[in-house]
């Protein structure tokens, strides 16, 4: 799983205040959708949980194993979300909560009206790249690696249920969603182009941009040509691009070598400068710099952190 972002923290009940210490529910309603904190102190199997609406839900704390119906058990961390279909069962285990180190987890119901209304927006204002395609939620990639803009809007969210007192409350919360809701198509379509670009290469403009840059990572790569590769006026490339994978290609290009880099710093017998330059880098300065700012670490920090 990519870098993943970690959401704010949520206050723990006080344990007098717990109903049950199995999946303690507290309850945010609000016009469109309805935020909801479960807290799980005390070690659990097969406990099920549904709901009527798409569902977001996101880990903040501890861990859960996660069983849906077409799939295989998967461990459930901070970081990272699952959006579900609606009356999709959860059944979840809980192999390390207790009261000194708790299970917490939000699952945000979004009405089907709101969901509608953003995506008949984005099908009307914002049409795909590719003729007959549309703006859609995906049933394949449910479990997702928060990145930083879905983390960020989702953080927001929490903050608008659980602390926005004001009468303008509901119409924050409603452009937030419309975000949400944008961001979490993007960020699924980075994983299904990441998953089946050699599929969809000789019939997705995109699918074959992302294999190209992949093929080329380590070379000079002109991003201003891309666009000729995608058959598509400059313009009207980098726009698409960004609308519907939430990055330019420039943006995805640095993401891809840093991605190699990490590989790359990974091996102890590989010093940063080697590392750099391996994946396509051409100047040292600006590797660390962008390194660091992707993920949070220096290179040699990075590396020394894998390896210790």
């Amino acid at each position: 799983m990519p870098i993943k972002y970690n959401l704010q923290p949520v206050a723990l009940r006080e344990e007098r205040s717990l109903f049950t210490l199995v999946e303690n529910r507290s309850v945010y309603s609000m016009d469109s959708c309805e935020l909801n904190v479960f807290e799980t102190h005390q070690q659990a199997k097969n406990v099920q949980l549904q709901f009527d609406d798409w569902v977001l839900t996101s880990m903040l704390r501890g861990k859960k194993i996660m069983h849906l119906s077409d799939r295989p058990g998967f461990d459930y961390l901070p970081g990272e979300s699952v959006i579900l279909p609606p009356s999709e069962v959860m059944k979840i285990d809980f192999p390390e909560a207790d009261r000194e180190t708790p299970t917490q987890c939000l699952a945000l119901a979004i009405s089907a009206e709101q969901i509608n209304d953003t995506i008949g927006l984005l099908n009307e204002r914002h049409t795909k790249a590719e003729a007959g395609e549309e703006w859609h939620i995906s049933q394949e990639h449910l479990h997702l690696a928060n990145n930083l803009e879905l983390a960020d809007i989702i953080n927001r969210l929490i903050r608008l249920g659980l602390h926005e007192q004001s009468r303008e409350k509901d119409i924050l919360v409603n452009l937030a969603l419309q975000e949400l809701l944008v961001r979490l198509m993007q960020t699924q379509a980075r994983a299904f182009f990441e998953q089946n670009y050699k599929r969809l290469a000789s019939s997705n403009r995109f699918g074959y941009i992302i294999q190209y840059i992949k093929e080329n990572i380590t070379s000079k790569i002109d991003a201003d040509k891309l666009s000729e590769k995608a058959c598509m006026s400059r313009a009207n490339f980098f726009r698409k691009f960004k609308e519907e994978l939430g990055f330019t290609p420039a943006d995805y290009i640095l993401k891809e070598r840093i991605r190699l880099a990490k590989t790359y710093l990974q091996n102890p017998l590989n010093s940063v400068t080697q590392a750099c330059y391996m994946a396509g880098f051409q100047n040292l300065n600006y590797f660390i710099r962008a390194f660091k700012k992707e993920v949070g670490l220096t290179p040699k920090a990075f590396q020394l952190s894998f390896l210790n």
